[in-house]
């Protein structure tokens, strides 16, 4: 698959669309396909000699090794990689070569290019091409002086074999439906492939031809011959004639688009090509790939009890996630590892690798003053970027927004390093260094599947199936923790340590019974298929590191555990379909 890459020297590509008129101040961008070919047929002609008559440049014919190269791009739509670039223009007064009374009369005129940053625009074709044809591209390339008008100058040359071919940024269409928001289309002219155009030359000039029959039996006139001639003369013989035909011949046969054209549309980043002056771009850092970020909660006025609480987990992780995706496409694009999503907007497969957004209470007030985000797959310098850009969130019946800070960054390990009981929630969310057997629910856990009473389908199979796309295969037993036992639990839900002998009854089952307040179902995501939050405990045959969060709501604080000491949690029945908390 050959690439081209072109190097603008002086920054500037002038290139005016299609049918439209220079005064219009519109930029093809990217350069189409049919002006490459152009400019590679004419590099030929007028650097290497390939033998062409000037008078008529439609009639002329490259060498055989550079016709079929020619015809083989033409076959296929190029994807480009188009460099930052913003719109400019200038504005000139040129004379008409007149003189009206006793001034030389002159015409306003926008000279609009394209001022384009330091960066290389790649054009690549998914085609294949012999040693030969490779070389003669290679040979145009290093020929190649401008692209456009004469003011664009060009430096080309072709990938060698075994560099690195860049990553697209700019696609035909047909590649996918919608890339999704940030994205805009535009019109640009490519060649018909040989095939459709040799199709559609025979019926056209067999229909410009009946209106001059040749006699049956007879030799037919010179007038007639003239005639069908001349009636021939608007198709040329292929679409490399069509490739080299003028602006003069286009109009003496009346073509408002040259033949053996069409339109293409591309999708670019909407931001490809910038109007007006050219923004300020952030500084690129090259931050290494970190495991997780640590981000504080505050209100504006240092009143804890004004932050979310701790039922609210789902909701404040989702409004969390839609800034963080924003900001990420405003810096960036797409981020995969935020989003969850290829660069085609579809669901990463396999393990669950992509962030988790995990809204705590470390400090054992009911409320939420922390957001942990993990990535097993790692938060790059793009994601570390648009979390450090996110300066405020908002909450549920709050006056005025809440404030984030970034609190901690670094792999997991080093959390548990954080002072007093932070660093030791912390390492009962994550686990010990040398892992935990036993684990219990934080927050409720939310069945991705409607629940049945055996099977795959029923909560322990579900619960099983959950560990196992998060890459836990070892066995495991699970206990649906009772909300109505009287028996000692010394699951934690929002207080440190565990329950204290005092502790009755009634006061042990109101804390089972806030799961109940839990939100349980996303308000811009698929439903749960049953909004039941459960209480697990999980004993796995050996140690696990945490986080562990499973079930519907995932990524966004559901279904998360603690570990526990082996003897933590005496209370519980087996895993059975019943009355949900």
């Amino acid at each position: 698959m050959p690439t081209l890459l072109l190097r603008f020297p002086s920054r500037r590509y002038h290139g005016t669309p299609w049918g439209h008129h220079i005064n219009e101040g519109q930029i093809e961008w990217p350069p189409s396909p049919w002006r490459l070919l152009r400019a590679l047929l004419a590099t030929g002609y007028n650097t290497l000699g390939w033998d062409g008559e000037l008078s008529k440049p439609w009639d002329n014919r490259p060498p055989p090794v550079p016709l079929a190269l020619i015809l083989k791009l033409a076959a296929v739509v190029p994807t480009y990689t188009l460099p930052d670039a913003a719109g400019a223009h200038s504005r000139h007064y040129m004379p008409l070569g007149t003189i009206d009374k006793g001034r030389e009369r002159t015409t306003l005129v926008f000279d609009t290019w394209a001022q384009v940053d330091g960066e290389t625009l790649a054009v690549n074709w998914d085609a294949s091409l012999s040693a030969a044809e490779h070389d003669a591209l290679g040979e145009l390339a290093d020929r190649l002086g401008y692209l456009g008008r004469s003011e664009s100058w060009v430096a080309a040359r072709l990938l060698s074999e075994g560099e690195p071919v860049p990553e697209p940024n700019c696609f035909p269409e047909g590649r996918f439906s919608h890339p999704g928001p940030g994205w805009e289309q535009v019109p640009v002219l490519a060649p018909e492939t040989p095939e459709a155009f040799a199709a559609w030359r025979e019926a056209a000039l067999g229909q410009a031809l009946a209106v001059f029959p040749l006699p049956a039996g007879k030799k037919p006139p010179k007038p007639l011959l003239a005639k069908r001639a001349q009636a021939e003369e608007p198709y040329p013989a292929d679409l490399a004639a069509c490739l080299q035909t003028d602006t003069a011949w286009l109009r003496k046969h009346g073509w408002s688009q040259p033949p053996g054209a069409r339109r293409v549309f591309y999708w670019r980043r909407s931001d490809a090509l910038e109007s007006g002056a050219p923004q300020a771009r952030p500084r690129k850092i090259a931050a290494p790939t970190v495991e997780a970020m640590l981000l504080s909660i505050a209100t504006q006025s240092g009143n804890d009890h004004a932050l979310p609480v701790i039922t609210r987990t789902l909701p404040q992780a989702e409004l969390l996630h839609q800034a963080l995706v924003s900001h990420a496409s405003a810096i960036g694009g797409h981020s995969r590892v935020l989003t969850g999503c290829d660069e085609q907007r579809n669901p990463l497969t396999g393990a669950h690798e992509h962030a988790h957004l995990l809204p705590l209470d470390l400090d054992g007030d009911e409320h939420l003053e922390h957001i942990l985000i993990w990535a097993p797959m790692g938060l790059d310098a793009a994601a570390q970027a648009a979390i450090r850009s996110v300066r405020r969130t908002f909450t549920k019946g709050g006056d005025t927004p809440l404030k984030i800070a970034v609190e901690a960054v670094g792999d997991l390990s080093s959390l548990r390093g954080l002072p007093a009981r932070y660093g030791r929630r912390l390492s009962q969310l994550i686990g010990p260094q040398q892992g935990a057997t036993t684990w219990v629910s934080l927050t409720p856990f939310v069945a991705p599947r409607y629940v049945k009473p055996r099977g795959k389908n029923s909560l322990e199979g579900q619960v099983r199936d959950e560990l196992r796309v998060r890459g836990i295969r070892q066995s495991v037993e699970m206990r649906r923790l009772d909300p109505w036992s009287d028996r000692p639990a010394s699951i934690e839900l929002v207080s440190g340590g565990q329950l204290s002998e005092g502790v009755g009854p009634e006061q042990r089952k109101a804390e089972w019974m806030r799961f109940r307040h839990f939100v349980r179902e996303r308000r811009n995501g698929p439903a749960a298929p049953v909004a039941f939050g459960f209480a697990l405990e999980l004993h796995f045959a050996e140690p696990v590191n945490g986080p562990i969060c499973l079930g519907y709501g995932g990524h966004f604080g559901l279904g998360l555990f603690r570990s526990t000491p082996v003897d933590a949690c005496q209370s519980g029945q087996t895993a059975t379909l019943g009355q949900p908390i």
